[in-house]
Protein backbone atom coordinates (compact mmCIF):
# COMPACT_ATOMS: atom_id res chain seq x y z
CA UNK A 1 0.00 0.00 0.00
CA UNK A 2 3.04 2.47 0.63
CA UNK A 3 3.46 4.89 -2.75
CA UNK A 4 4.93 8.24 -3.17
CA UNK A 5 3.50 10.48 -0.80
CA UNK A 6 3.24 13.60 -2.65
CA UNK A 7 1.54 11.45 -5.38
CA UNK A 8 -1.43 9.86 -3.23
CA UNK A 9 -1.74 13.30 -1.56
CA UNK A 10 -2.55 14.96 -4.89
CA UNK A 11 -4.70 11.28 -6.34
CA UNK A 12 -6.67 11.54 -2.41
CA UNK A 13 -7.21 15.29 -3.23
CA UNK A 14 -9.04 14.31 -6.53
CA UNK A 15 -10.92 11.06 -5.66
CA UNK A 16 -12.50 12.96 -2.45
CA UNK A 17 -13.97 15.52 -4.69
CA UNK A 18 -11.79 18.25 -2.77
CA UNK A 19 -13.98 21.34 -3.08
CA UNK A 20 -11.38 24.14 -2.75
CA UNK A 21 -12.65 27.24 -0.79
CA UNK A 22 -10.84 30.78 -2.28
CA UNK A 23 -11.56 33.09 0.09
CA UNK A 24 -10.25 36.76 -1.35
CA UNK A 25 -8.19 38.28 1.40
CA UNK A 26 -8.40 41.62 2.01
CA UNK A 27 -5.91 43.77 0.42
CA UNK A 28 -2.92 44.02 3.66
CA UNK A 29 -2.19 47.38 2.52
CA UNK A 30 -5.95 48.65 2.76
CA UNK A 31 -5.94 51.76 4.00
CA UNK A 32 -7.37 52.16 8.27
CA UNK A 33 -9.44 54.62 7.30
CA UNK A 34 -12.01 52.04 4.73
CA UNK A 35 -15.98 52.91 5.03
CA UNK A 36 -16.99 49.73 5.81
CA UNK A 37 -20.94 50.93 5.29
CA UNK A 38 -19.72 51.16 1.34
CA UNK A 39 -18.07 47.31 1.51
CA UNK A 40 -21.28 46.04 3.33
CA UNK A 41 -23.36 47.81 0.67
CA UNK A 42 -21.16 46.30 -2.36
CA UNK A 43 -21.17 42.87 -0.92
CA UNK A 44 -25.29 43.03 -0.17
CA UNK A 45 -25.64 44.18 -3.89
CA UNK A 46 -23.54 41.14 -5.27
CA UNK A 47 -25.93 38.62 -3.13
CA UNK A 48 -28.76 40.44 -3.70
CA UNK A 49 -28.32 40.32 -7.50
CA UNK A 50 -29.11 36.22 -7.45
CA UNK A 51 -32.24 36.95 -5.54
CA UNK A 52 -34.19 40.23 -6.46
CA UNK A 53 -36.58 39.72 -3.84
CA UNK A 54 -34.10 40.47 -1.15
CA UNK A 55 -32.52 43.09 -2.57
CA UNK A 56 -34.06 45.95 -0.33
CA UNK A 57 -33.83 43.72 3.09
CA UNK A 58 -29.65 43.72 2.00
CA UNK A 59 -28.79 46.82 0.64
CA UNK A 60 -30.33 48.60 3.67
CA UNK A 61 -28.50 46.94 6.17
CA UNK A 62 -26.37 49.37 8.36
CA UNK A 63 -22.67 48.09 8.49
CA UNK A 64 -21.15 48.32 12.59
CA UNK A 65 -18.05 50.09 13.07
CA UNK A 66 -15.78 47.56 14.21
CA UNK A 67 -12.22 49.26 15.49
CA UNK A 68 -8.85 47.62 15.40
CA UNK A 69 -8.71 47.07 19.21
CA UNK A 70 -12.01 44.98 19.11
CA UNK A 71 -11.39 43.39 15.94
CA UNK A 72 -8.19 42.58 17.54
CA UNK A 73 -9.59 41.27 20.77
CA UNK A 74 -12.79 38.90 18.96
CA UNK A 75 -10.25 37.22 16.81
CA UNK A 76 -7.57 36.70 19.96
CA UNK A 77 -10.98 35.38 21.39
CA UNK A 78 -11.72 33.02 18.64
CA UNK A 79 -7.68 31.59 18.26
CA UNK A 80 -7.71 30.99 22.46
CA UNK A 81 -11.52 29.93 23.06
CA UNK A 82 -12.74 28.76 20.01
CA UNK A 83 -10.56 27.45 17.17
CA UNK A 84 -7.46 25.61 19.40
CA UNK A 85 -9.73 24.36 21.66
CA UNK A 86 -11.39 22.69 19.29
CA UNK A 87 -8.20 21.10 17.89
CA UNK A 88 -7.21 19.94 21.21
CA UNK A 89 -10.20 18.25 22.14
CA UNK A 90 -10.28 16.42 18.58
CA UNK A 91 -6.67 14.81 19.73
CA UNK A 92 -7.72 14.29 23.26
CA UNK A 93 -10.54 11.99 22.05
CA UNK A 94 -8.04 10.19 19.62
CA UNK A 95 -5.79 9.77 22.31
CA UNK A 96 -8.72 8.06 24.32
CA UNK A 97 -9.83 6.18 21.52
CA UNK A 98 -5.93 4.91 21.52
CA UNK A 99 -5.98 3.58 25.02
CA UNK A 100 -8.88 2.38 25.01
CA UNK A 101 -8.00 -0.10 22.19
CA UNK A 102 -4.51 -0.84 23.89
CA UNK A 103 -7.08 -1.75 27.04
CA UNK A 104 -9.60 -3.70 24.94
CA UNK A 105 -7.20 -5.49 22.77
CA UNK A 106 -4.73 -7.51 24.91
CA UNK A 107 -6.47 -10.14 23.75
CA UNK A 108 -8.40 -10.90 20.33
CA UNK A 109 -10.71 -11.26 18.96
CA UNK A 110 -12.80 -8.05 20.71
CA UNK A 111 -16.50 -8.12 20.22
CA UNK A 112 -19.99 -7.51 22.80
CA UNK A 113 -19.12 -4.92 25.37
CA UNK A 114 -15.72 -3.79 24.54
CA UNK A 115 -16.49 -3.35 20.97
CA UNK A 116 -19.19 -1.18 21.91
CA UNK A 117 -16.89 1.04 23.93
CA UNK A 118 -14.70 1.50 21.31
CA UNK A 119 -17.74 2.33 18.32
CA UNK A 120 -19.03 4.95 21.44
CA UNK A 121 -15.64 6.46 21.66
CA UNK A 122 -15.05 6.43 18.11
CA UNK A 123 -18.32 8.43 17.39
CA UNK A 124 -16.81 11.70 20.18
CA UNK A 125 -14.04 11.31 18.04
CA UNK A 126 -15.87 12.01 15.01
CA UNK A 127 -17.98 14.67 16.68
CA UNK A 128 -14.96 16.74 18.20
CA UNK A 129 -13.68 16.48 14.34
CA UNK A 130 -16.50 17.82 13.04
CA UNK A 131 -16.27 21.10 15.04
CA UNK A 132 -12.76 21.39 14.06
CA UNK A 133 -13.80 21.29 10.65
CA UNK A 134 -15.08 24.71 10.77
CA UNK A 135 -11.37 25.78 10.87
CA UNK A 136 -11.79 25.50 6.88
CA UNK A 137 -7.79 27.92 6.59
CA UNK A 138 -4.50 27.35 8.28
CA UNK A 139 -2.14 24.24 9.20
CA UNK A 140 -4.92 21.64 8.31
CA UNK A 141 -5.93 22.29 5.25
CA UNK A 142 -2.08 23.90 3.55
CA UNK A 143 -0.70 20.86 4.86
CA UNK A 144 -4.03 18.81 3.17
CA UNK A 145 -3.86 17.19 6.82
CA UNK A 146 -7.59 17.67 6.96
CA UNK A 147 -7.84 14.62 3.91
CA UNK A 148 -5.92 12.48 6.38
CA UNK A 149 -8.17 12.89 8.93
CA UNK A 150 -11.15 12.65 6.91
CA UNK A 151 -11.43 11.43 3.43
CA UNK A 152 -14.22 12.35 3.04
CA UNK A 153 -16.80 12.41 0.70
CA UNK A 154 -15.64 9.01 -0.41
CA UNK A 155 -17.66 8.78 -3.38
CA UNK A 156 -16.10 5.43 -4.86
CA UNK A 157 -15.99 3.40 -1.62
CA UNK A 158 -12.10 3.38 -1.66
CA UNK A 159 -11.71 3.40 2.12
CA UNK A 160 -14.19 -0.01 2.72
CA UNK A 161 -11.59 -2.05 0.52
CA UNK A 162 -8.26 0.05 0.83
CA UNK A 163 -8.54 -0.44 4.93
CA UNK A 164 -9.13 -3.77 4.41
CA UNK A 165 -6.29 -4.41 1.96
CA UNK A 166 -4.16 -2.80 4.21
CA UNK A 167 -4.39 -4.95 7.44
CA UNK A 168 -3.90 -8.32 5.15
CA UNK A 169 -1.00 -7.00 4.19
CA UNK A 170 -0.14 -5.36 7.49
CA UNK A 171 -1.64 -7.08 9.98
CA UNK A 172 0.81 -5.98 13.10
CA UNK A 173 0.71 -2.18 11.18
CA UNK A 174 2.54 0.08 13.35
CA UNK A 175 1.59 4.15 13.47
CA UNK A 176 4.67 5.23 12.04
CA UNK A 177 3.75 2.76 9.10
CA UNK A 178 0.35 4.19 8.76
CA UNK A 179 1.56 7.41 8.45
CA UNK A 180 3.56 7.16 5.84
CA UNK A 181 0.27 5.17 3.55
CA UNK A 182 -2.94 7.24 1.90
CA UNK A 183 -5.52 9.46 2.98
CA UNK A 184 -7.96 6.52 2.06
CA UNK A 185 -6.64 4.25 4.75
CA UNK A 186 -6.30 6.63 7.74
CA UNK A 187 -8.18 9.01 9.70
CA UNK A 188 -11.85 8.76 11.02
CA UNK A 189 -13.43 6.93 8.23
CA UNK A 190 -10.74 3.94 8.51
CA UNK A 191 -11.30 4.14 12.36
CA UNK A 192 -15.32 3.93 11.47
CA UNK A 193 -14.87 1.15 8.57
CA UNK A 194 -12.95 -1.19 10.78
CA UNK A 195 -15.14 -0.65 13.72
CA UNK A 196 -18.90 -0.78 12.37
CA UNK A 197 -18.34 -3.04 9.22
CA UNK A 198 -17.05 -6.36 11.33
CA UNK A 199 -18.75 -7.92 14.15
CA UNK A 200 -15.82 -8.38 16.21
CA UNK A 201 -11.41 -7.61 15.86
CA UNK A 202 -8.85 -9.70 15.13
CA UNK A 203 -5.70 -8.93 15.87
CA UNK A 204 -5.02 -7.47 12.75
CA UNK A 205 -7.94 -5.43 13.41
CA UNK A 206 -7.41 -4.30 16.76
CA UNK A 207 -3.40 -3.22 15.49
CA UNK A 208 -5.21 -1.22 13.14
CA UNK A 209 -6.88 0.53 15.03
CA UNK A 210 -4.16 0.96 17.77
CA UNK A 211 -2.14 2.54 15.27
CA UNK A 212 -4.73 5.08 13.35
CA UNK A 213 -5.81 6.41 16.59
CA UNK A 214 -2.43 6.97 17.51
CA UNK A 215 -1.70 8.41 13.96
CA UNK A 216 -4.84 10.26 14.35
CA UNK A 217 -3.58 12.17 17.64
CA UNK A 218 -0.01 12.62 16.21
CA UNK A 219 -1.38 14.83 13.44
CA UNK A 220 -4.31 16.58 15.44
CA UNK A 221 -1.57 17.66 18.20
CA UNK A 222 0.38 19.00 15.45
CA UNK A 223 -2.31 21.17 14.05
CA UNK A 224 -2.90 21.92 17.86
CA UNK A 225 0.55 23.25 18.31
CA UNK A 226 0.71 25.31 15.26
CA UNK A 227 -2.31 27.22 16.03
CA UNK A 228 -1.10 28.14 19.55
CA UNK A 229 2.12 29.49 17.68
CA UNK A 230 0.81 30.77 14.88
CA UNK A 231 -2.46 32.31 15.51
CA UNK A 232 -1.61 35.90 15.09
CA UNK A 233 -0.79 35.42 11.74
CA UNK A 234 -3.02 32.80 10.76
CA UNK A 235 -5.82 35.06 11.94
CA UNK A 236 -3.99 38.25 11.14
CA UNK A 237 -4.52 39.55 14.49
CA UNK A 238 -1.56 41.73 13.77
CA UNK A 239 -3.01 43.49 10.71
CA UNK A 240 -6.20 44.78 12.08
CA UNK A 241 -5.13 48.63 12.25
CA UNK A 242 -5.10 48.39 8.59
CA UNK A 243 -6.96 45.36 7.20
CA UNK A 244 -10.39 43.27 8.39
CA UNK A 245 -8.09 40.11 6.60
CA UNK A 246 -8.80 37.98 9.92
CA UNK A 247 -12.47 38.75 9.96
CA UNK A 248 -13.01 38.45 6.32
CA UNK A 249 -11.28 34.49 6.75
CA UNK A 250 -12.80 33.44 9.33
CA UNK A 251 -16.77 34.45 8.49
CA UNK A 252 -16.17 32.75 4.94
CA UNK A 253 -14.40 29.55 6.82
CA UNK A 254 -17.78 29.60 8.70
CA UNK A 255 -19.69 30.13 5.51
CA UNK A 256 -17.85 27.75 3.37
CA UNK A 257 -18.30 24.96 6.55
CA UNK A 258 -22.46 25.63 6.08
CA UNK A 259 -22.33 25.58 2.47
CA UNK A 260 -20.02 22.07 2.38
CA UNK A 261 -22.00 20.51 4.71
CA UNK A 262 -25.25 21.20 3.22
CA UNK A 263 -23.96 19.67 -0.40
CA UNK A 264 -21.69 16.88 0.32
CA UNK A 265 -23.37 15.77 3.59
CA UNK A 266 -26.97 16.40 2.70
CA UNK A 267 -28.09 17.45 -0.84
CA UNK A 268 -25.77 15.65 -2.38
CA UNK A 269 -26.17 12.03 -0.49
CA UNK A 270 -30.12 12.11 -0.11
CA UNK A 271 -30.36 13.05 -3.94
CA UNK A 272 -32.22 16.09 -2.66
CA UNK A 273 -31.78 19.17 -5.73
CA UNK A 274 -30.16 16.55 -8.56
CA UNK A 275 -29.33 12.50 -8.34
CA UNK A 276 -28.12 10.83 -5.41
CA UNK A 277 -23.97 10.78 -5.35
CA UNK A 278 -21.71 9.85 -2.37
CA UNK A 279 -23.01 8.77 1.39
CA UNK A 280 -24.10 10.87 4.45
CA UNK A 281 -21.38 11.41 7.18
CA UNK A 282 -21.00 8.25 9.78
CA UNK A 283 -22.67 6.27 7.09
CA UNK A 284 -21.29 2.80 8.06
CA UNK A 285 -22.16 3.82 11.71
CA UNK A 286 -25.38 4.86 10.85
CA UNK A 287 -24.52 8.24 13.04
CA UNK A 288 -25.45 11.03 10.13
CA UNK A 289 -27.31 13.21 12.54
CA UNK A 290 -24.81 13.24 15.19
CA UNK A 291 -22.08 14.32 13.15
CA UNK A 292 -24.14 17.19 11.55
CA UNK A 293 -25.13 18.03 14.85
CA UNK A 294 -21.78 18.84 15.86
CA UNK A 295 -21.40 21.06 13.24
CA UNK A 296 -24.68 22.76 13.63
CA UNK A 297 -23.70 23.04 17.42
CA UNK A 298 -20.54 24.91 16.35
CA UNK A 299 -21.89 27.05 14.14
CA UNK A 300 -23.98 27.83 17.05
CA UNK A 301 -21.54 28.07 19.72
CA UNK A 302 -19.47 31.20 17.09
CA UNK A 303 -22.26 33.10 15.59
CA UNK A 304 -24.43 33.54 19.17
CA UNK A 305 -21.40 34.35 21.04
CA UNK A 306 -21.44 36.78 23.38
CA UNK A 307 -18.40 38.75 22.42
CA UNK A 308 -19.51 38.36 18.84
CA UNK A 309 -23.18 40.04 19.75
CA UNK A 310 -21.48 42.59 21.27
CA UNK A 311 -19.80 43.47 18.16
CA UNK A 312 -23.08 43.31 16.36
CA UNK A 313 -25.47 45.35 19.06
CA UNK A 314 -23.17 48.67 18.67
CA UNK A 315 -25.24 49.94 16.39
CA UNK A 316 -28.20 49.14 18.91
CA UNK A 317 -29.66 46.62 16.44
CA UNK A 318 -29.62 42.94 17.73
CA UNK A 319 -32.17 41.93 14.53
CA UNK A 320 -29.38 40.14 12.43
CA UNK A 321 -28.22 38.20 15.97
CA UNK A 322 -31.05 37.56 16.86
CA UNK A 323 -32.36 36.26 13.59
CA UNK A 324 -29.32 34.18 13.39
CA UNK A 325 -30.31 32.36 16.97
CA UNK A 326 -33.60 31.47 16.03
CA UNK A 327 -32.65 30.12 12.63
CA UNK A 328 -30.33 27.55 13.97
CA UNK A 329 -32.52 27.10 17.34
CA UNK A 330 -34.78 26.04 15.03
CA UNK A 331 -32.78 24.00 12.78
CA UNK A 332 -31.27 21.92 15.67
CA UNK A 333 -34.95 21.57 17.31
CA UNK A 334 -35.90 19.85 13.59
CA UNK A 335 -32.70 18.03 13.71
CA UNK A 336 -33.03 16.36 17.10
CA UNK A 337 -36.75 14.68 15.57
CA UNK A 338 -34.81 13.18 12.77
CA UNK A 339 -33.52 9.10 13.00
CA UNK A 340 -29.87 9.03 13.67
CA UNK A 341 -29.46 7.82 9.87
CA UNK A 342 -30.56 10.70 8.10
CA UNK A 343 -30.80 8.36 5.28
CA UNK A 344 -34.00 6.33 6.84
CA UNK A 345 -35.93 10.21 7.32
CA UNK A 346 -38.95 10.94 5.15
CA UNK A 347 -38.19 12.90 1.93
CA UNK A 348 -40.37 15.98 3.47
CA UNK A 349 -38.21 16.41 6.95
CA UNK A 350 -34.90 15.64 4.83
CA UNK A 351 -36.44 18.79 2.72
CA UNK A 352 -37.08 20.85 5.65
CA UNK A 353 -33.77 20.12 6.78
CA UNK A 354 -31.89 21.19 3.91
CA UNK A 355 -34.33 24.40 3.60
CA UNK A 356 -33.47 25.23 7.32
CA UNK A 357 -29.54 25.07 6.77
CA UNK A 358 -30.57 27.32 3.60
CA UNK A 359 -32.21 30.25 5.21
CA UNK A 360 -29.05 30.19 7.90
CA UNK A 361 -26.83 30.47 4.91
CA UNK A 362 -28.99 33.20 3.55
CA UNK A 363 -28.87 34.97 6.72
CA UNK A 364 -24.81 34.73 7.10
CA UNK A 365 -24.47 35.81 3.38
CA UNK A 366 -26.78 38.62 3.33
CA UNK A 367 -27.32 40.22 6.92
CA UNK A 368 -24.53 38.80 9.15
CA UNK A 369 -21.86 39.65 6.33
CA UNK A 370 -22.35 42.83 5.36
CA UNK A 371 -23.05 43.85 8.88
CA UNK A 372 -19.46 43.17 9.67
CA UNK A 373 -18.41 45.18 6.80
CA UNK A 374 -16.50 42.61 4.80
CA UNK A 375 -17.22 40.56 1.71
CA UNK A 376 -18.55 36.82 0.43
CA UNK A 377 -15.97 34.85 -0.56
CA UNK A 378 -15.96 32.67 -3.67
CA UNK A 379 -17.13 29.20 -2.40
CA UNK A 380 -17.10 26.44 -5.31
CA UNK A 381 -19.93 25.56 -3.47
CA UNK A 382 -21.19 28.97 -3.66
CA UNK A 383 -25.20 28.71 -3.98
CA UNK A 384 -28.34 29.01 -1.54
Amino acid sequence: MKKNHALMMALSALSAGLLISCVKPTDDNQKADVNSQEVAKQSAAATAANDPASSEQSVNIKAVAISAESQKAYLTHVANNIVIPAYADAAKQSTVLHDLAQQHCKQSPVSGDELQALRDQWLVLAQAWASAEMVNFGPATDSMSNLYINYYPDERGLVHSGVADLISANPTLTAKQLMNESAIVQGVPGLEEVLYANDSLDAGQCAYVISASQALSTRLQSIEKDWQNSATQLLAIDKTATSNQGLNQWFNSLLSLLEVMKTNAIDQPLGLTGKAKGHLPAATAGQSRAIINAKLATLNKVLTDPVLTAILNSNNDSKVGNELATALADTTTLLAQMPEDLATADKNTQQQLFDSLTKVTRLIKRQLIPTLGIRVGFNSNDGD
